[in-house]
């Protein structure tokens, strides 16, 4: 199902192209009025702890010797307000968003995995930004929309998920495999929601290798998807260096129920959470911004995990996450496209170079299947593919990166 189908299938009355104008309360700022951070080995200096409320940018610099993120953190210290992932060692990238009056916090997190460094309080002063001008009506519908598509997805999830566990805890294995690449791709398409809830994201969908780098208990998708592929006696975990079999053995029927029932139990929580008022509230707060930082945030899913075969290690079903994240991060565009587009001549570059970027790797990946149909395992493609995937990726993560930044203007 294509990102445009998804759209279609939540359409309320208006919901077809919007027509824009008009600006939110502040414009973006400039490149030279961004915050600095400096994100080290053992450090995330930013160079001014307080910002006035309305756009604020976090230019991000990696110093380190491994791959960064850098995060907004609320203030209390778990919910995410806003991040910027796949920062490379002596690369620069531009975290920008809308900031209402509060406390919050700034972390960097090198090596991607961990509790983060750095971790220093921010302060947001002023007054609450609110988005007004002939066109607040249509921005709001647009995260309205927004809503809709997150509580379709999450109301599908919840009874694939409730069957797929049912097959794992009965021991029907062939049916749970064939489940675990499409109840998966509901989650993938919105997963920075749940990743915005502090434990709830490592819970369901935490690697391996994550779990123990952060002394967490493993559970969720990959703890089962280690007992449905058992791996070889040869196999190695996910870090490349340790064999598979040390210190683990298949769950028994007891460990299967308590993890089947777990996953149940996390996904009712990320259920309970896209119905309630606070999500509603936390998107409105958000605005725009938070649509277009979303469609990032997603392909920096692909870039992290996906594209490098470490996320379903044990199944070799990467591809189905990879277009499931693809297609949430184009539904998030698609919702502001017309905002960008309406910001001349440069927005609307933008907007042209970001559809064929989509168009483009959408080409790819249906070369090696489709979510319908399914697709290739990982270990299927040849080196040359992998590179025209991560080719693709990144020459669509750069007008992305640019989007917040245009929407705001």
């Amino acid at each position: 199902m294509t990102t445009r189908r998804l759209l279609a299938g939540l359409a309320v009355a208006g919901a077809g192209a919007l027509i824009l104008s008009g600006c939110v309360a502040k414009a973006d700022p400039a490149a030279s009025d961004a915050l600095a951070v400096a994100s080290t080995a053992d450090g995330c200096a930013v160079s001014s702890a307080t910002a006035e409320s309305g756009t604020v940018a976090f230019e991000v610099t990696n110093s380190g010797d491994e791959v960064t993120e850098f995060y907004l953190l609320a203030d209390d210290g778990l919910r995410i307000v806003g991040e910027v992932e796949n920062i490379a060692p002596g690369a620069s990238r531009t975290l920008t968003l809308t900031a209402q009056p509060g406390e919050y916090f700034t972390l960097c997190k090198p090596g991607m995995i961990g509790d983060g460094v750095g971790r220093a309080g921010f302060t947001v002063t002023g007054d609450d930004v609110a988005v007004d001008g002939p066109d607040a009506e249509q921005k709001q519908q647009a995260v309205d929309l927004y809503a809709a598509f997150v509580k379709d997805q999450v109301g599908q999830l919840l009874p694939a998920v409730e069957a797929f566990a049912m097959a794992y805890e009965t021991g029907d294995d062939e049916a749970a495999r064939e489940q675990f690449p499409q109840v998966r791709a509901y989650y993938e398409r919105i997963e920075p929601v749940a990743e915005a809830l502090g434990d709830l994201d490592p819970r369901i969908d935490y690697r391996e290798v994550d779990a123990v780098a952060e002394g967490l208990d493993w559970t969720g998708f990959h703890r089962i998807e280690k007992d449905l592929w058992v791996p070889a006696q040869d196999a190695l975990n996910a870090d490349g260096e340790t064999p598979a079999w040390q210190d683990w053995a298949p769950s028994t029927e007891d460990e299967r129920a308590g993890y089947g029932d777990q996953l149940i139990a996390d996904v009712q929580e990320l259920y309970d959470y896209v119905h309630s008022a606070d999500f509603q509230a936390a998107l409105d707060a958000q605005g725009v911004a938070g649509l277009s930082n979303g469609a990032r945030a997603l392909l920096d899913e692909v870039a992290t995990g996906k594209i490098t075969g470490e996320e379903d290690w044990w199944s070799g079903t990467d591809l189905w996450d990879f277009a499931a994240n693809v297609e949430g991060s184009q539904m998030a565009f698609s919702l502001v496209e017309d905002f960008a587009a309406s910001k001349g001549d440069e927005g609307a570059a933008l907007v042209e170079e970001i559809d064929e970027g989509y168009t483009a790797l959408e080409e790819a990946l249906a070369e090696h299947g489709s979510l319908a149909a399914g697709f290739v395992t990982y270990t299927a493609l040849t080196e040359a593919d992998k590179r025209e995937l991560t080719d693709l990726l990144n020459a669509l993560a750069e007008p992305i990166s640019q989007l917040t930044v245009t929407v705001l203007e």
